[in-house]
C-alpha cells in the first residue's frame, strides 16, 4: 500500500489551484470535469502518482464554502528551510499562521500556512541530502 492523495473540498477551484501551484509550487497534474455529478477534480503535487502523493481538490459546482470541522488537522510538507519557505510563500501572497521556529517541547523547526479555504499546511524543516536523493 501507499498514500495516493488527500482530498479537500474547495469553494473556488481556480483560487485554490492558484494557491497550491503559485504559492506552494505544486504542479497541476490533472483536471477532470464530471458534468453528470456536477463536480470537478484537480490533482496537484510535486511529483506524479504512483511515486508521489497528490492533493485532490474537489469543487462541487455551486458550493462556495465548507466548514472544515474539528477532526481535520493539517497537511504537512517537508522543506529545506522553513524561514526561506515562509518568505517565498508570503511574497507570493500566502498567509503564514505560525511563524517558523522550534516546535513546543522539541527542536524541529516548523511553520504553518493557510490556504484560501482555511486548510492548514505545516512546513517541517528537514535538511535533505541532495546527493543521496539523486
Amino acid at each position: 500500500m501507499h498514500l495516493v492523495h488527500t482530498m479537500l473540498r474547495v469553494g473556488d477551484l481556480e483560487r485554490s489551484i492558484a494557491f497550491y501551484r503559485d504559492v506552494l509550487g505544486m504542479k497541476l497534474r490533472e483536471r477532470k470535469n464530471f458534468p453528470d455529478g456536477k463536480f470537478t477534480l484537480a490533482f496537484l503535487g510535486y511529483g506524479q502518482n504512483p511515486g508521489h502523493a497528490e492533493i485532490e481538490l474537489t469543487y462541487n459546482w455551486g458550493v462556495t464554502t465548507y466548514e472544515i470541522g474539528t477532526a481535520f488537522g493539517h497537511i504537512a510538507l517537508a522543506v529545506d528551510d522553513a524561514y526561506s519557505a515562509c518568505e517565498r510563500i508570503r511574497a507570493a501572497g500566502g498567509k503564514i499562521t505560525r511563524e517558523p521556529g522550534p516546535m513546543k517541547h522539541g527542536t524541529t523547526v516548523i511553520a504553518f500556512v493557510q490556504d484560501p479555504d482555511g486548510y492548514k499546511i505545516e512546513l517541517i524543516e528537514r535538511k535533505f541530502d541532495r546527493a543521496a536523493s539523486a
